[in-house]
C-alpha cells in the first residue's frame, strides 16, 4: 500500500508539472503509458479482450476518463494536495449511488461518517484561500464520476477479468483524450516526452500494489494506508510547488480522512 501511495504520489506531481498541456493531452498519455501492460498481459495469459459485459465496460470507462478528465484540470486550480484529498470523497457518492441504485443499505452511524468527512470539505473551502471554487466544483464532479465508476464495478462484479475491465478504461481514455487533443496540442519538449510516457507507468504500478494489498490476509490493517498519499502529495507539493496550507484548512483534511477510514473500518467488521 505504500508502494501504491508512493506510485500515486508521483503520478500526481508530474500532472500538476505538466499542467500547462491540455487535460485531454494527459489523459491521453496517462492511458497510452498504461496500456502496454494492460494489453501484454491479457495477450500473454490468453485472456479475451473484448470481454462478457460489453455494455457495462464501456460504461465503466467513460465514466472513468470523465473522472480522470476532471481531475487534471481541477490542478490547474488547487494545490496538489487539496486536489488529491477532495477527490478522496468518492466513496460518499459511491455510497449515495449504490442506495439510490443497488439497494444497498447503509448504518446511520456511517451517514455520521461521510458527515464528518462533508464537513472536512467545507473547512478546506472555507479556510484555505488558495481554493477556488471552480477548481473545487471539478474537483467534486471527479469524486462524483469515480463514485459513478465504483457502483459500475460494483454490477460488473467477477463476471470479467479485472485486468479487461482496465484495459477498456484504458482504450476509452485513449481514445477521448486523443480526440480532445486534436485541435490543442501542445508539442512535448525534452524530458517532457518521458515524465508524459510515466504517467501511465506510475498509474499502472499504482494501481497494482494497491490491488495486491487489498489481496493481502491483512486488509483492515493496510487499507488506512491508502490514505498516506494524501499526506505524501501535500509535502511534495510545498516543497516542489511551494504549496501552503493553513492549519484549518490541514484539519479539515484530516477531518475528510478520518471519516474515510472510519467508513472502511466499520463496514470491514
Amino acid at each position: 500500500m505504500l508502494l501504491s501511495a508512493v506510485s500515486f504520489t508521483a503520478m500526481n506531481l508530474i500532472v500538476k508539472y505538466l499542467s500547462h498541456f491540455g487535460s485531454g493531452q494527459l489523459v491521453f498519455f496517462r492511458a497510452f503509458g498504461s496500456l502496454f501492460f494492460t494489453m501484454s498481459y491479457l495477450m500473454w495469459h490468453k485472456i479475451p479482450i473484448l470481454g462478457n459485459q460489453k455494455k457495462l465496460l464501456i460504461y465503466r470507462g467513460l465514466a472513468g476518463v470523465t473522472s480522470m478528465g476532471l481531475f487534471f484540470m481541477s490542478v490547474n486550480y488547487l494545490p496538489i494536495g487539496s486536489a488529491v484529498s477532495l477527490r478522496y470523497i468518492s466513496p460518499i457518492f459511491a455510497t449515495i449511488l449504490a442506495v439510490i441504485f443497488l439497494r444497498e443499505r447503509v448504518k446511520p452511524i456511517q451517514w455520521l461518517f461521510f458527515l464528518m468527512a462533508f464537513g472536512g470539505v467545507l473547512m478546506i473551502k472555507g479556510f484555505d484561500p488558495n481554493i477556488d471554487s471552480f477548481g473545487l466544483l471539478l474537483v467534486l464532479a471527479s469524486a462524483l464520476f469515480s463514485g459513478v465508476v465504483y457502483v459500475l464495478i460494483n454490477k460488473i462484479g467477477q463476471r470479467d477479468h479485472p485486468v479487461v475491465i482496465v484495459n477498456y478504461f484504458m482504450w476509452i481514455s485513449v481514445t477521448v483524450g486523443g480526440l480532445l487533443s486534436i485541435f490543442n496540442w501542445t508539442m512535448p519538449v525534452g524530458i517532457e516526452w518521458i515524465l508524459l510516457l510515466s504517467l501511465g507507468v506510475f498509474g499502472y504500478f499504482g494501481q497494482l500494489f494497491m490491488t495486491k494489498a487489498f489481496q493481502s490476509q491483512a486488509t483492515n490493517k493496510v487499507v488506512s494506508l491508502k490514505y498516506v498519499e494524501v499526506i505524501f502529495t501535500m509535502v511534495a507539493g510545498v516543497f516542489w510547488f511551494s504549496d501552503s496550507y493553513p492549519v484549518l484548512s490541514l484539519l479539515g483534511t484530516l477531518l475528510v480522512i478520518t471519516g474515510l477510514i472510519l467508513n472502511i473500518l466499520y463496514r470491514s467488521r
